[in-house]
């Protein structure tokens, strides 16, 4: 029997409230099954892979042997049809999910089609994102006091529209999303980068890596100031920290200001700068002038006794891979140091190492980047300090 699968899925605030809905349709057009429902907070790609996931299983209950897909998501018809691929980490176990559901028929062909054509799926999304917040309906089946302002026809956001739940101010990022102009696809997790605070060796501008100094009294006025900020930015999921003794008390700061989640992850760490911990620049330099040269020019070149910067750049590369797998398509503070910190927006630009030789960034600084799904990315501000006014 050959069926019709019509999908969606929707987020009101990406991340924020999430549903789900699908329908199955015989060849006739006769509906054979509908499924819906509310998914708590996640994202559009999220709830639309779940949309499809619970159409496909619908489709195995009728007992389908061809299946035809229709969504109005362009990511998930792309990428289970095979043409694009699944970088983002937190969508390969849902695709994964959806492709051994697939198996199951003899064919299944995906069709993008526009969201007025999938307005059976996006009601029942809808219906599942008000039943869930406990929205009255009316007899004609419209929700009761929902604000739909800013919304496309089906209730969610137009795909190129800041999310509601972000502040529209300029001071943490641009309030328009870059995708019209990059081509980028999908919801991206924004990262809001953030240096910690002053200690007794960046006054002195000593190396200062994997020891342990505490904030200054400076230090923790401005780990405040930023959670200050950062207060006013709704709907952050996280705040994830270097485990290092500044990095969590700003961190703590953060946290206790935004009501986030605080964890720790030791990649964030900053360089190992081995013996010439607690060294000036002028110090280093004049105890190991050829190493210190080398380490300078060559990324490759480890500090003695501790790391390179091409070993920073692998490592941060994998806690960037463990938030977004974590915390795909959210908003997350990260916390950390001034190598950490350049080398994710040196992984956002997509340049060489002279990057962390080039940018200045100060104590308790705020930058913010974007990773898409899709493997591209957006740096939407940087070195901002003006909450440190």
């Amino acid at each position: 029997m050959k069926v019709v699968v019509e999908a969606d899925g929707g987020s009101r605030g990406n991340p924020g409230p999430a549903g789900y809905g699908a329908v199955v349709l015989d060849e006739s057009g006769a509906v054979l099954a509908e499924r819906a429902a509310g998914l708590g907070v996640t994202t559009n790609n999220v709830a639309e892979y779940q949309g499809l996931i619970a159409g496909l299983r619908a489709a195995v209950e009728v007992g389908a042997s061809v299946v035809d897909v229709r969504m109005d998501s362009k990511l998930v018809v792309e990428q289970m049809s095979g043409r694009w691929k699944v970088k983002h980490p937190a969508m390969q176990p849902l695709v994964a999910q959806a492709r051994e559901l697939a198996r199951a028929f003899d064919r299944v062909g995906y069709e993008w089609i526009p969201r007025e054509r999938n307005q059976r799926a996006d009601r029942l999304a809808n219906r599942a994102m008000d039943d869930q917040a406990g929205v009255e309906r009316t007899r004609e089946g419209r929700a009761e006091g929902r604000a739909e302002v800013g919304r496309a026809e089906g209730g969610r956001p137009p795909k190129d529209a800041p999310a509601p739940s972000e502040p529209q101010q300029p001071d943490a990022a641009a309030t328009q999303s870059p995708t019209s102009w990059t081509g980028a696809v999908g919801e991206p997790t924004r990262l809001y980068l953030l240096r910690h605070g002053q200690t007794e060796l960046s006054v002195a501008r000593r190396y200062s890596g994997c020891g342990n100094p505490p904030l200054t009294d400076v230090g923790r006025e401005q780990a405040e100031a930023a959670a200050r900020r950062l207060a006013k930015v709704e709907g952050l999921a996280a705040v994830v920290s270097s485990p290092l003794g500044r990095a969590q008390e700003t961190a703590r700061a953060v946290a206790a200001a935004t009501g986030a989640e605080l964890s720790t992850h030791d990649d964030l760490i900053e360089t190992d700068f081995g013996t010439w911990e607690g060294l000036t620049f002028t110090e280093a330099a004049e105890r190991d002038p050829e190493v210190h040269r080398r380490w300078l020019g060559d990324p490759s070149v480890p500090a003695p006794g501790g790391e390179s910067f091409e070993q920073v750049h692998r490592r941060v590369r994998r806690a960037r891979d463990a938030i977004i797998s974590r915390f795909g398509g959210a908003d997350v503070v990260v916390v950390s140091h001034v190598t950490p910190i350049k080398c994710l927006l040196r992984m956002a630009l997509d340049v060489g190492p002279s990057l962390l030789f080039r940018l200045h960034l100060d104590l308790a600084s705020l930058s913010v980047v974007e990773f898409y799904p899709d493997g591209l990315a957006s740096v939407r501000l940087v070195n901002d300090t003006s909450h440190l006014a």
